[in-house]
């Protein structure tokens, strides 16, 4: 019997921030960025997975990691440090429970912004044991989630399309850190910003993946018009498979009674009120604690819950009933299919509701007949898909990654193609070399993928920690720039690259010769 898909598609990817030392500039915003994505993306994705086990449902997220992803939660130092960031929230929590007690309303936010403090740390250490990679692998087994590969470090490859050495590197180590931390191949690969540009299904293909996601305008905008739209999968002239995806956030308006996650207590409250989550003395930094809803006004919890329920009603009805035309027109026996992408980063640390919003309309889909899944479940069989020739396109405003090269933004492309000019070179140079050598090779050549990231260009864009941002790309270019001349000249101050070495101890496997020419 056919079916109708609703395929929900959750990124999860963030960008590699390693806590630095204290005296490190912005090191306080880049904890407090990082240690929110785990509070408020990872553990209640994982939180949602476990509703679907405990329920019994049948039901299946695709999710999407990148190399970066894997290296935060895998890292020691973060989880020891992550915990005592959770102890200080908590603390915290008490003495805001306390100092609110007699507005019942406020006293309401608050002991619910406790208790999931409290929560996600019992989760994080008798549930998960600190392990969530572990977490998600054990779920992917059980069939309730894919894992989608993507590009290592998340480069917008469209920007690349003309230096396939990038795009292979990129491709390459994001297809190995899958195989490396969840311990199998993935099938999909998912584009950053979902960014597509003719050329680039060649080298996916190239690395024996099965399918790729694209946005729904590279599908409308072929050449050869898809015979079933975009509700149904088709294939690149290569053969690679492709789904069509939307982007969940375009034209996305979001009701005032939901948290406005911008009016933080950290920009209310004293510095002596805020003790000990941030010390006297250090720059303030988000909390993921606010008592205002869109409006300006109080938040109100059964309030926010009461329009969650609306709206993903309204996000259903709205899928259900293009699935339902699609189906007329396309045959009873054609299996139709609605996926959407979820920018879990971006959408968990500016709509706090998110993934109650996500469960919600998971289990209403459910309820109304859909099928909830995942692009691979639907491309089972389908072998015969039409071939089209993608248009290119991108998520973004206008459709083509403008908010990547933008007037805030744009410095930072020169040197990054700059760079991978260089990288390029080196490795053409130095093809066979050992020793000191090697090492700094591979250190140059990780230094030039974390700031390969796009996420960085974003927050730029965005004005969303864009200091941060900002500071991170410029250190990691000085940082390769040095360790080119330091190659050409060939003298190194082995203190300096030891240090440095230590600094970003991300991808122990990768090696330089990831940026050589493909013969």
């Amino acid at each position: 019997m056919a079916s109708k898909n609703l395929i929900y598609v959750l990124n999860l990817h963030c960008p590699y921030i390693k806590i630095g030392d204290s005296d490190v500039a912005h090191s306080e915003e880049e904890t407090s960025l990082l240690f929110q994505t785990f509070s408020n993306m990872f553990l209640p994705a994982l939180d949602l997975l476990s509703f679907f086990k405990s329920q019994k449902l049948d039901a299946k997220l695709a999710l999407v990691f990148s190399a970066s992803t894997c290296e935060i939660l895998s890292d020691p130092d973060i989880k020891r440090k992550y915990n005592k960031w959770l102890d200080n929230l908590i603390e915290l929590g008490n003495k805001e429970v306390a100092r609110v007690k007699k507005n019942s309303d406020l006293k309401k936010v608050a002991a619910n912004n406790l208790r999931r403090a409290m929560e996600n740390k019992r989760m994080y250490n008798q549930v998960w044991n600190c392990d969530l990679l572990k977490a998600f692998v054990s779920f992917a087994e059980e069939g309730y989630a894919e894992i989608l590969a993507t590009c290592g470090t998340y480069l917008f490859m469209p920007h690349f399309a003309d230096m396939k050495e990038i795009l292979n590197a990129q491709v390459e180590s994001g297809l190995f850190a899958i195989k490396q931390y969840f311990g199998r191949v993935s099938d999909g690969f998912f584009l950053p910003e979902m960014g597509y540009a003719p050329g680039i299904e060649e080298v996916i293909k190239s690395y024996g993946v099965s399918y790729a996601l694209l946005p729904s305008m590279s599908f409308l905008f072929s050449e050869v018009s898809p015979q079933n739209g975009t509700f149904m999968p088709a294939r690149c002239q290569n053969g690679l498979s492709i789904v069509a995806a939307e982007d969940f956030m375009a034209d996305r308006e979001f009701s005032p009674l939901y948290l406005d996650a911008s009016k933080d207590l950290a920009w209310e409250l004293t510095a002596k009120e805020l003790t000990p989550f941030i010390k006297e003395g250090k720059p303030r930094s988000a909390t993921s604690w606010s008592y205002k809803n869109r409006d300006g006004d109080d938040y109100s919890v059964d309030s926010a819950l009461s329009q969650i329920k609306t709206d993903a009603k309204e996000f259903v009805d709205k899928n259900e009933q293009a699935l339902k035309k699609a189906a007329i027109i396309l045959g009873d026996d054609a299996d139709v299919s609605v996926t959407v992408v979820f920018d879990a980063l971006s959408l968990s640390s500016n709509w706090p509701e998110f993934f109650d919003w996500l469960k919600e309309s998971a289990v209403l889909a459910i309820g109304q007949g859909l099928r909830v899944t995942s692009p691979g479940v639907i491309l089972e069989g389908k072998f015969l898909a039409q071939k089209i020739s993608p248009y290119p396109a991108a998520f973004s405003e206008f459709a083509y990654g403008e908010n990547l090269i933008s007037n805030k933004n744009s410095w930072m492309i020169r040197y990054l193609r700059k760079a991978s000019e260089r990288i390029v070179d080196l490795v053409s140079r130095f093809p066979g070399d050992g020793g000191l050598k090697t090492r700094l090779l591979n250190l140059g050549a990780r230094e030039l993928l974390l700031v390969q990231d796009c996420t960085l260009a974003k927050m730029v864009d965005q004005n969303n920690f864009s200091d941060c941002a900002a500071e991170f790309f410029k250190r990691g270019i000085v940082s390769f720039s040095n360790i080119f001349d330091a190659l050409g000249s060939n003298t190194v101050s082995t203190e300096w690259f030891c240090s440095l070495e230590k600094l970003h101890p991300v991808m122990p496997w990768l090696n330089y010769r990831i940026f050589a020419k493909k013969k």
